[in-house]
């Protein structure tokens, strides 16, 4: 077997000392760029592998960071992922990732396999139903959490998120503004308080403009394409005939424009659509996907960045930390069908 490569073969090897090296590979500003850039060279040409355990036990840190989410395959938490990690990157820390669906058991495992393998601390989307206690485990065992995207009661942690009351109102404002009174909301739960916040914009715009509201005229429930697609048959027969829908997010406005579409009616001219979130897919749909802008990206870095502050003995403020919306108008808008 090799002979495993060692700080102090570097530090022979280039004249230096394994201090100096060691300040080098940990992308410490004490050491000049240029020797900096020389001592890696050298690191990857002799193939030096960093080990993380022998630094956790010299700094009483790991290096990991957890990030658990509802489910990696909406592109709205894949944006606020791309954020953190690019964060991360810059501290030269790693993050594991784990989807939690929902699943209060399946983060709290998560939670605490990241407390055996020494997380210095974990960013969630809390999964619907998680109890205060579970994140008071991962804080009372010295690993800070912080909040994306959703909030929760009985918690003080710092939460990022956008400002999902005044996002909605803004699209239901955008409707209005157009001619229409009519206008359906698709999608979402009040079980978490996402829904609960963008349900309230809508209904806010609409008593601010005079309009009833009529809660027939809310199809909860979908968050997906597929889910947005099922729900254009119930939109489409709801009797009080809509002409416009505020939804949830980009997939179920896309997908409930595909089946206005396969209805027979041309979603922007017929019938009004709005999104939410903004995703790169919202200006490439047919039509082109008016939306309102939530910041994930924003979100992301703000998350991660806060972390890392707390982590170097800067405590961020709890409580929640929004970032405003903005609308993007697009083609899947227009005035009403006289």
């Amino acid at each position: 077997m090799a002979q495993k490569v060692k700080l102090s073969t570097i530090a022979e090897s280039l004249g230096l000392s394994t201090a100096t090296i060691s300040l080098a590979l940990r992308d410490s500003p004490l050491v000049a760029a240029d020797t900096r850039e020389k001592i890696k060279e050298q690191a990857r040409t002799l193939g030096y592998i960093y080990n993380r355990r022998a630094a956790s036990l010299r700094t009483s840190r790991s290096g990991i960071i957890g990030v658990v989410v509802h489910d990696i395959m909406n592109p709205f938490y894949g944006e606020i992922l791309k954020a953190i990690e690019s964060e991360l990157d810059r501290s030269r820390h790693t993050f594991i990732l784990s989807n939690h669906y929902d699943s209060v058991d399946k983060q709290r495992m998560f939670i605490e396999t990241l407390l055996q393998l020494g997380g210095d601390g974990v960013i969630m989307s809390p999964a619907i139903g998680t109890p205060p206690e579970d994140v008071r485990l991962a804080e009372d065992n010295g690993m800070p959490a912080i909040f994306v995207a959703r909030s929760m009661d009985g918690v003080d942690v710092p939460i990022y998120r956008g400002d999902d009351s005044y996002g909605i109102s803004l699209a239901t404002n955008h409707l209005i503004g157009l001619g229409h009174r009519t206008i359906a909301m698709i999608g979402g739960t009040d079980q978490t308080s996402t829904g609960r916040d963008r349900y309230q914009g809508y209904v806010s715009a609409l008593r601010k403009a005079g309009i009833e509201v009529d809660p027939n005229l809310r199809i909860p429930g979908p968050r997906t394409k597929q889910g947005g697609f099922e729900a254009a048959v119930n939109f489409l027969s709801l009797p009080q005939k809509p002409t416009a829908a505020v939804c949830w997010n980009d997939l179920v406005a896309i997908g409930l424009m595909n089946g206005i579409a396969r209805a027979g009616l041309v979603p922007g001219k017929d019938i009004s659509v709005t999104g939410y979130d903004d995703l790169e897919e919202a200006s490439i749909a047919t039509p082109a996907l008016t939306t309102v802008w939530n910041g994930q990206a924003e979100v992301g870095r703000l998350a991660a960045r806060a972390l890392l502050d707390k982590l170097a003995g800067s405590h961020e403020p709890d409580g929640i930390h929004l970032i405003k919306p903005e609308m993007r108008i697009r083609q899947s808008t227009g005035p009403i069908k006289r």
